[in-house]
């Protein structure tokens, strides 16, 4: 996370890479330009403007770039031939490219890059920078634009790239002159990482690729009420002090925030300390142990009854880098009623934006979890934390009494839970597990063990089908010696299958779990719940007893891939074993399952939390606080 001091134009390639290693971007310049000036400042060098794109990306530590090219950035792609630091990865699809800079970031942290032309190759990446937007992933997407003597003029391929993506990035940033490549590169970096993470677009036209200009770095970073505040207030943390004393039913409820801040440490022994319970949302699992005693479970629409009732039944919301979703507070003024609330967050428009604070706290959540670690402890010094015996009694009778779990099938046919679960216990805690969206991406979420940060990944705001394959791809690039599963959906796989290509040539040998049930899985689910079994357009003749269009096994051979299908229990687990063998090349496995599995818990929509049904129709018999 940014420190939120100015940037310092001798430091700025140090300040903008997020690896803890300090000292990799300088050697890169070292490395890259023998012309040295003081303090490792580069001296200026005649290069084109293309040249200066690639110089600069070498020059912020960037390894791995996603792309496809086209007439508009084609400038670009010829020096960037000549670089030996760039490792660029041909996509099928420009939307491919942008989810897997979204999921090389996840796994890192780091900036996720992606390329693409103007036109319809830059409003590909829509999606995927709407998708990181929602989610806080910070990456840079670069495109190409037409000469800037034609914008406006509705040039072949043009399009406002820039118009389009401002409401879905953190910036987009239009360069019309070659002089102001690096600097506006640079401080794409520093917006994209620093803060809140986010996208960041940068369109160049081509004829500012094309000019000549003086590279020099690094570029002095000006970006005028841009501030990013770091550390809480004392007297706000005093204050949140003072109601952690005082509560008897305290939850802390963690966000994706603490993850984007590499806060899960602190985090720990906080929670240990206050002997809070702690919930983790869908972009916070791994935040904490799932195996902790103190984790009881995942809130919202499909959450654990424990999670839920923690929430609905608090008197303090502990609230860690979480934004009070929709998919977590049900109807939001049924939400949690008896509880106050302390909100910290790095992004102050998150605060009281859906749920009032009444101790709001704007900062980074790796220096705030530490400051209100330190506050705690002074406080309870004079005033003694609360008994929470009663109210551990409380949570504990709900985790035993209605665990997360699945019903058997009547059809024949294998429980896609068991499925999910199975490729969690096998490939254990080490691995990366990336879910497309719908019921497949509830059931990783339930049922894979998270153990450590940045080791699940989703498209959580959004809800982008197609997520799945190419961020599984970015990530596996990221991190190869991980095992990488995309657990994917029969519908999700079919948008973006066509990275398998990618995977196949560039040897990204990830691992892909198509859960087959031959449908839209959670739409038919709503429409069995709620618009009486009638399925309009959700099935897709892909699993059991049909002509299988497409042959997942055959599309997988195409393309080069191993494909396996499993139709039995009993073959579920030498199946995971085999593609667990398999590392030379991309493994598919067709899991043909019930569509008549669903997702439960579940709160339906529009309802309060308190309406959680654990089967159709059934809500938990509730319990009074002691």
């Amino acid at each position: 996370m940014s420190n939120g001091k100015p940037a310092n134009p001798a430091t700025v390639a140090k300040s903008l890479n997020r690896s803890k290693d300090a000292t990799a971007v300088s050697s890169v310049v070292e490395a890259s330009n023998p012309v040295q000036g003081p303090n490792n400042i580069v001296a200026p060098t005649q290069m084109t403007g293309s040249q200066a794109i690639v110089r600069s990306l070498e020059e912020l530590g960037v390894k791995d770039v996603f792309g496809l090219p086209g007439g508009a950035i084609l400038p670009t792609y010829d020096p960037l031939m000549d670089s030996t630091k760039l490792n660029h990865i041909l996509v099928r699809h420009e939307q491919g490219a942008g989810h897997a800079a979204q999921g090389y970031a996840m796994v890192t942290g780091e900036v996720g890059v992606c390329i693409a032309t103007s036109g319809p190759g830059a409003t590909n990446l829509v999606t995927a920078l709407a998708d990181a937007n929602m989610d806080s992933v910070p990456m840079v997407a670069i495109t190409g634009q037409v000469n800037s003597a034609f914008i406006g003029s509705d040039a072949f391929q043009e399009a406002d790239i820039v118009g389009i993506t401002m409401p879905i990035t953190k910036h987009a940033f239009l360069v019309t002159k070659a002089e102001d490549i690096p600097q506006v590169l640079a401080s794409a970096f520093y917006l994209a990482q620093s803060g809140r993470p986010g996208p960041v677009l940068v369109d160049i036209t081509k004829d500012a690729q094309t000019a000549q200009t003086e590279f020099s770095w690094p570029p002095k970073i000006d970006l005028p009420g841009y501030r990013v505040v770091t550390k809480g207030h004392n007297k706000q943390l005093r204050e949140a002090a003072k109601l952690i004393a005082a509560a008897t039913r305290p939850v802390l409820y963690v966000g994706g925030g603490v993850i984007k801040a590499d806060a899960h440490q602190e985090l720990k022994e906080f929670a240990e300390y206050i002997g809070a319970p702690v919930v983790t949302t869908l972009t916070a699992r791994g935040a904490f142990p799932d195996s902790h005693e103190q984790h009881v479970g995942m809130p919202g629409m499909h959450g654990a009854v424990s999670a839920v009732t923690a929430l609905q039944q608090s008197d303090l919301l502990i609230t860690l880098g979480a934004r009070f979703d929709d998919r977590v507070t049900g109807v939001l003024h049924t939400f949690a009623p008896y509880a106050k609330v302390i909100h910290a967050d790095i992004d102050p428009a998150e605060i009281s934006k859906n749920r009032t604070a009444d101790v709001p706290i704007v900062g980074s959540l790796d220096e705030i979890i530490p400051q209100l670690h330190a506050a705690c402890r002074t406080r309870f010094e004079t005033d003694p934390q609360q008994d929470l015996k009663p109210w551990w009694d409380l949570l504990n009778r709900l985790r035993d009494t209605y665990p997360i779990g699945w019903t058997e099938t009547h059809d024949g046919l294998t429980a896609p839970q068991k499925v999910i679960e199975r490729i969690g216990a096998l490939t254990g805690p080490e691995g990366v597990f990336v879910a497309g969206v719908g019921q497949h991406q509830m059931w990783a979420a339930q049922f894979v063990k998270y153990e450590r940060p940045r080791s699940w990944l989703n498209s959580a705001g959004l809800g982008t089908m197609g997520y799945s394959v190419p961020a599984a791809m970015g990530a596996k690039v990221a991190q190869p010696e991980r095992v990488v599963w995309a657990i994917d959906g029969d519908g999700c796989f079919q948008m973006t299958n066509q990275e398998l290509a990618t995977c196949m040539i560039n040897q990204i040998p990830i691992k892909v779990a198509v859960i087959n049930n031959s449908s839209l899985g959670m739409v038919r689910q709503w429409q069995t719940l709620f618009y009486d079994a009638r399925y309009s357009n959700t099935d897709l003749n892909t699993g059991h007893g049909t002509a299988r269009i497409p042959d997942f096994v055959k599309l997988a051979d195409a393309y080069g891939c191993v494909g396996l299908r499993c139709e039995r229990d009993e073959d579920i687990d030498a199946t995971i074993q085999k593609a667990l063998e398999i590392n030379d090349r991309p493994v598919v496995i067709d899991f043909v399952v019930s569509a008549d599995s669903m997702v439960w818990p579940m709160v339906p929509s529009g309802v309060s939390n308190d309406q959680i049904q654990i089967a159709r129709g059934m809500t938990p018999e509730w319990e009074e606080e002691d």
